[in-house]
């Protein structure tokens, strides 16, 4: 799987009782886990899913946008 460097968000969800990512510069691009670590590497999964499907469908794919750092 290719090392995307993709902006993650993760919050923790009491209704769903698991963390959160959410993957803002592609639409609808979330995954879930008990723990941030297996949120993370869902995400990583979903991120690559994403994009093979947007490939396919002729949809341009963003490309992740820099971090500033200080």
């Amino acid at each position: 799987m290719a090392d995307y460097k993709y902006q993650m968000i993760i919050t923790w969800s009491d209704v769903d009782g698991a963390y959160i990512v959410d993957v803002p510069e592609l639409p609808g691009c979330m995954a879930d886990g008990k723990t941030i670590a297996e949120a993370v590497e869902n995400a990583k999964v979903i991120i690559a899913e994403w994009i093979e499907y947007a490939k396919e469908d002729g949809i341009p794919i963003p490309e992740p946008k820099s971090v500033k750092t200080a």
